[in-house]
């Protein structure tokens, strides 16, 4: 699969080649001379194109949209259906493993705990954000107004300041409801996914399936055609804000000012994203590192350790709330940035070209064309893991994900091309590029950022999954302890980002060779052209793994927890795949939005002295100064998240201590094994459970408290270093801040994949049967039957009979009779004999290996899912807000900023 979005990407480059080359000169002069003759006025008045154009764009877009949103009612009602007592079944028919009264109704109650606790956090985030809201729109207002007239005298321009504001001001409420909408869909799934999973047999795998993918794309579909329809509604209102006419009733509008204000509302959805990504990952990682270490490494006394999601850890609870709030809403109001952002920086550096213009509205709105065409092709495409080819046993599970991203790519590499042919001129000159920049060439670009994305995601899988080799190596490393276990997880994350950087180097280079900034532009749009498919995939991972959660907290039957793991496994997978599409996808769009920037300043700036014409120097002092500074945001960035979660996941440690020691009955409720909590309740006993609220509220509070000086750091750089240090310093700012953060952004986020997949690699004992155990004697032919037999099978214990007994039953059953030789097992002080005959160290779960895979998982957790993923907004934000306040940079002595270092 992968081999095939390379050919792709491959042939996207070689089309860019040929298209580039084969435009004839003649046409390049004539636009030329037409672009001279419509500037050469000095007015930014443009006469509207065809009438039927605007009555095309409107049709296909709020169509599309409308489509999209009854399709996302259709899958909400459709997981409606299910309920959670299991009486009623649902159209995917199946009979039900039997599970108890009490664990339905505990079920219900920790369903209810889940979503209100979700709902208490993004409440209280919002609160934040509001104020936030509030206060950095009268900024907005005050310095966007503040801008430079034709002369280049500084003037107030509040039409333009308001109007920025009010665009801020809706992408901010729509990232808002993006991300509410995504995370009450997944808490309300999450309890439908575990009860689907109790069915039988091949209609449970189906059903468990679909519930968590259909309520994926409730927030995929919704997503994507409400942020869409809500920007295109604003286009047509500054439309008409920013149109004149003359005698005869004809219109000219001044595009320019119209997407430079329209910009404001792609910096609402990226502030938003930032406090949303910063503040759900502090909370869900200071939930996830706390839990962990407190049951896994730390243990409740004796050398006992609990499970993954056992009911009687205090944090439990809120680790699945963080997966909701930090995986569903972060992510969600992540991508919605990203698609507004790189929506906004097209239509701003298509506005800048006159034959885009005169061609009409439709050619200008043609970057959200892109997006409606990718909601019915991930629509169609959808129905292939529901209906066409169903899930039916574990294996099919990963294959109908991928099928998805590959699908949809393919139906979209398909109707692209006619729709560029459609919407775009024939002939455009894009500023920085020398040749006539085509709709092939145009369409080249997109498909490029399509299939980019792709490979980007399936390397990103093969250095996270452990079905291949680099995790493999991470997790055989804990056979030395948790030192070395980091020290490979490590270098797994720097030799990772190779292979990524060296595809966005080369989209970005073919885009930028053969259509300047708008080729990038269009090509990140390309990348999220299936995100409907990739957000809805992107829920499903943590829709699956609260399911398994609450299957593990209620108790239910091993049958229905292995579908939920089996979910989660493959959501792990393919929300790798993800996160390499939002990381190449916002690399991208932050540097087709720095090509808005310079468009921006530009405007402003004599057309032979523009940086547009001239480009940044790097051997100015500003500017290299700048380039240094600005690769040193991200660290700074990333060292202010990763010190908040640790103090987090402190005080979440030392509260799940207080509440064990404290809590009279919970330790001893926590040490029985299922069967013993069975016999005692049915004995007239009663179990104690945690203070679950109490360690949610740790959680909230810590990150509440904590994102707020990230958020300030990102969202204030730029505007302090335009102010005082000018136009320049900031595109160095830019510059270093984009390369940076895309490195560390891949290594992060791998490294942290990397070592939770190696976690989990031990976890299914694999690991049995490769270590040797070390008492003095050599075994020469250790490595040789190694070779042969690995995993739990080849330490089944052969007694008296001949069937045997698994590993996991033999521990078990040792606990109870004999708990001494139990504990030197799992510390790795006893042998266990192989079937072979061989002595190996036991290092399936509660291992020493075991611990120190969990080690780095801990350490891990906020590297992949605080501070990597954040990074992605950090260079999306300094950029959509260089753009935004460009005017007032230029303002400020003529962009030379208020200490005049500048060389304008």
């Amino acid at each position: 699969m992968v081999m095939k979005a390379i050919s792709a990407l491959v042939l996207a480059s070689v089309c860019l080649s040929l298209v580039g080359a084969s435009v004839p000169s003649s046409i390049a002069v004539e636009v030329s001379q037409e672009l001279h003759v419509k500037l050469g006025n000095g007015s930014n008045y443009i006469p509207d194109g065809p009438a039927d154009s605007k009555a095309h764009a409107d049709s296909f877009i709020f169509i599309t949209g409308v489509i999209g949103i009854l399709f996302a009612f259709f899958l909400y009602f459709t997981v409606a259906r299910i309920s959670l007592t299991a009486h009623d079944e649902d159209s995917e028919r199946g009979s039900l493993t039997q599970s108890t009264k009490a664990s339905d109704e505990e079920l219900i109650v920790i369903y209810e705990t889940i979503r209100e606790g979700a709902k208490d956090f993004l409440f209280s985030e919002y609160k934040i954000c509001f104020i936030f809201v509030a206060i950095f729109s009268v900024l907005i207002c005050l310095l966007v107004s503040h801008t430079t007239d034709a002369t280049g005298a500084s003037v107030w321009d509040f039409k333009t300041g308001i109007h920025t504001t009010i665009a801020f001001i809706v992408g901010a409420s729509t990232s808002i409801i993006a991300g509410f909408i995504g995370m009450m869909v997944a808490v309300f799934a999450n309890a439908r996914t575990t009860v689907s999973a109790k069915k039988e047999g091949a209609a449970g795998w189906m059903a468990s399936f679909n519930t968590a993918f259909r309520a994926g794309g409730v927030m995929g579909f919704s997503l994507v055609a409400l942020s869409m329809m809500i920007l295109y509604a604003m286009c047509l209102v500054y439309r008409e804000q920013y149109s004149v006419f003359n005698a005869k009733g004809e219109r000219s509008i001044d595009y320019i000012a119209l997407f430079e204000c329209i910009a404001g509302y792609g910096l609402g959805g990226s502030a938003i994203a930032m406090f949303g990504r910063v503040g759900g990952g502090i909370f869900t990682k200071a939930a996830d590192v706390g839990a962990d270490l407190s049951g896994k490494v730390i243990g409740i006394g004796d050398g006992k350790k609990l499970d993954e999601d056992s009911p009687y850890n205090p944090g439990v609870i809120a680790d699945n709330v963080g997966d909701n709030v930090g995986d569903v809403a972060g992510m969600g109001s992540d991508l919605f940035g990203s698609f507004g952002e790189a929506a906004c920086a097209a239509m701003l550096i298509g506005s800048a070209c006159i034959a885009i213009c005169e061609a009409g509205w439709s050619a200008l709105v043609f970057p959200l064309f892109i997006s409606s065409c990718g909601i019915l092709v991930c629509l169609i495409c959808s129905f292939l893991a529901t209906h066409l080819f169903p899930v039916r046993k574990e294996e099919d599970i990963e294959m109908a994900l991928k099928v998805q991203l590959l699908s949809t790519s393919l139906g979209l590499t398909l109707v692209l091309y006619p729709l560029c042919l459609f919407a775009l001129p024939e002939a455009m000159l894009v500023t920085g590029v020398p040749q006539v920049v085509t709709p092939l060439v145009c369409y080249a670009c997109i498909v490029a950022g399509l299939w980019g994305g792709c490979v980007i995601g399936f390397i990103t899988e093969y250095y996270t999954s452990h079905s291949y080799q680099p995790v493999r190596d991470v997790a055989r490393s804990t056979e030395t302890g948790a030192a070395t276990n980091i020290i490979y997880g490590l270098a797994l994350g720097y030799q990772s980002t190779i292979v990524p950087v060296v595809i966005l180097a080369a989209i970005i280079f073919l885009a930028l060779t053969f259509a300047g900034m708008y080729g990038v532009a269009l090509a990140a749009l390309g990348m999220l052209a299936t995100l409907c498919t990739c957000l809805a995939i992107d829920v499903y991972g943590p829709i699956s793994d609260n399911a398994g959660g609450i299957a593990e907290m209620c108790e239910l039957p091993s049958s229905v927890r292995d579908k939920t793991d089996a979910l989660d496994a493959a959501g792990n997978t393919t929300a790798a795949i993800g996160k390499g599409f939002a990381i190449g996808s916002a690399a991208l769009v932050s540097l087709a939005l720095f090509g808005a920037y310079i468009t921006r300043v530009s405007v402003a700036m004599p057309a032979s002295e523009s940086l547009a014409e001239k480009g940044v120097n790097l051997l100015t002092p500003m500017v290299f100064a700048s380039v240094l500074f600005g690769a040193m945001v991200p660290y700074w960035f990333s060292a202010l998240t990763m010190r908040s979660v640790g103090e987090a996941a402190n005080e979440m440690v030392k509260e799940i201590g207080r509440q064990w020691s404290n809590i009279e009955g919970l330790k001893q409720s926590a040490t029985m094994t299922l069967a013993e909590r069975h016999e005692h309740t049915s004995q007239g006993g009663v179990l104690v459970k945690p203070d679950y609220a109490k360690c949610i509220s740790i959680s909230t509070e810590a990150s509440l408290r904590e994102m707020v000086a990230p958020g300030l750091l990102v969202i204030a750089t730029p505007i302090v270093v335009g102010f005082l240090f000018g136009v320049q310093a900031v595109a160095g700012l830019l510059t270093g801040a984009i390369v940076s953060s895309v490195q560390l952004a891949i290594s992060m986020s791998n490294t942290g994949g990397a070592w939770d997949n190696a976690k989990k690699y031990c976890e299914k004992g694999e690991l049995n049967g490769l270590f040797a155990f070390n008492d003095g004697k050599s075994q020469p032919d250790f490595a040789e039957k190694a070779s042969k037999s690995t995993g739990n099978k080849c330490l089944t214990q052969y007694g008296a009979t001949q069937e045997g007994t698994p590993i996991g039953t033999f521990l078990s059953d040792l606990q109870r009779s004999d708990p001494a030789r139990h504990a030197r097992i799992l510390s790795g002080d006893e042998p266990v004999v192989a079937s072979d005959g061989r002595k190996c160290v036991y290092a399936g779960k509660k291992s020493s290996a075991h611990a120190a895979a969990v080690v780095g998982d801990t350490v891990g957790d906020p590297l992949k899912d605080t501070s990597g993923p954040a990074l992605n907004i950090v260079m999306k934000l300094m950029a959509i807000i260089s753009v935004v306040f460009a005017n007032f940079f230029m303002s400020i002595n003529h962009g030379n900023g208020l200490l005049e270092l500048g060389d304008l």
